[in-house]
């Protein structure tokens, strides 16, 4: 009697399924939210534009970038972990996202259970750079100038807690040449400092080091990974003198955790589609990004690994933003 009367009523008990079943084979009937947690006009911000972009042709809907800047991210992650879970919210992210746990020890979400992965977009290499006035060209000769004279030098960083930061003090413990860290609100200011002498030795960007080094401003000491960056220069990687060392940023897309397996794989297919798309690995490279599509296996690894490898990083050099 009670089933009799919730049918009548239209409270099936079938019917959540077969409205949720149905919800999944339309998938997606509306535009989709997808997640920056940068300011507009940075690198990840303008490659999760190219990607969505992309995305919406193959989806059919549109794929609309929404950034959400502030606290390393992390705003951002928490706004899509606590979003429904229906694959209308996306979160485009890289590896300011794996460093988090590390840095911040009260997050209002877990990074490893708040989220499902849709695949793997990009890696970016970076560049250790050096002042003119700095009396050496190569790492091992650096090294040795700093672990001379450690009072004469002192690194910047964008900020602390990013991954330029955090390589950089992995570089320091792996070669044992320790120097004070100056971190900047921003690669801008950074680079205004680096390029005046103010501080003589910065990790950055491959899009950053570039004009810079061929205008003579800055000299390139070392990029952090052996594969070379298509369409940069052909710098020595950190692992020619220090074998081992392997260091990159990424960039992937998740979702809040319990999005239905048919969405999840329909949202792969059209990003792994996207990113073998004419011209998109030009218009990225442009960024200094090497497009990788990575499957949601793949980057579910890449996370479970990485993830303990910064939070050691951060915790044998003492980084934490609890009380920025």
């Amino acid at each position: 009697m009670k089933l009799f009367l919730a049918i009548l009523l239209g409270f099936s008990p079938f019917a959540v399924t077969a409205s949720d079943s149905a919800a999944e084979s339309n998938f997606p009937s509306r535009p989709i939210r997808l997640i920056v947690g940068m300011a507009p006009g940075g690198g990840l911000d303008t490659g999760a534009r190219l990607v969505a972009a992309r995305m919406s042709t193959l989806l059919g809907q549109s794929v609309v970038v929404e950034n959400r800047p502030g606290a390393g991210t992390t705003m951002a992650a928490a706004l899509v972990a606590q979003s429904k879970p229906d694959g209308y919210t996306l979160f485009f992210s890289g590896t300011s996202m794996l460093i988090a746990p590390a840095v911040y020890k009260k997050l209002p979400y877990d990074t490893q259970t708040a989220f499902v992965p849709i695949g793997g977009v990009s890696w970016s290499q970076m560049v250790l750079v050096a002042h003119p006035s700095v009396p050496t060209n190569d790492l091992k000769g650096l090294v040795a100038e700093i672990k001379k004279n450690p009072s004469a030098y002192s690194y910047g960083s964008p900020g602390v807690g990013t991954p330029h930061h955090l390589v950089m003090e992995r570089l320091g413990k792996h070669t044992g040449a320790r120097v004070v860290h100056i971190p900047y609100k921003g690669a801008g200011p950074l680079m205004q400092d680096l390029v005046t002498g103010r501080v003589q030795i910065a990790m950055v960007s491959s899009t950053a080091a570039e004009p810079q080094v061929k205008a003579g401003a800055l000299k390139a000491i070392a990029v952090t990974r052996s594969v070379q960056t298509p369409g940069m220069s052909n710098w020595p990687a950190i692992a020619r003198d220090f074998p081992g060392f392997d260091a990159y940023s990424s960039s992937f897309i998740v979702a809040p955790a319990g999005v239905p397996p048919p969405v999840l794989n329909k949202l792969s297919k059209a990003l792994e589609g996207a990113l073998s798309s004419a011209g998109l690995q030009e218009e990225m490279m442009a960024t200094g990004a090497v497009v990788e599509y990575k499957s949601p296996a793949a980057l579910t690894k890449q996370i479970t690994d990485e993830i303990p490898q910064w939070s050691a990083i951060a915790k044998e050099s003492g980084v934490s933003l609890d009380d920025k």
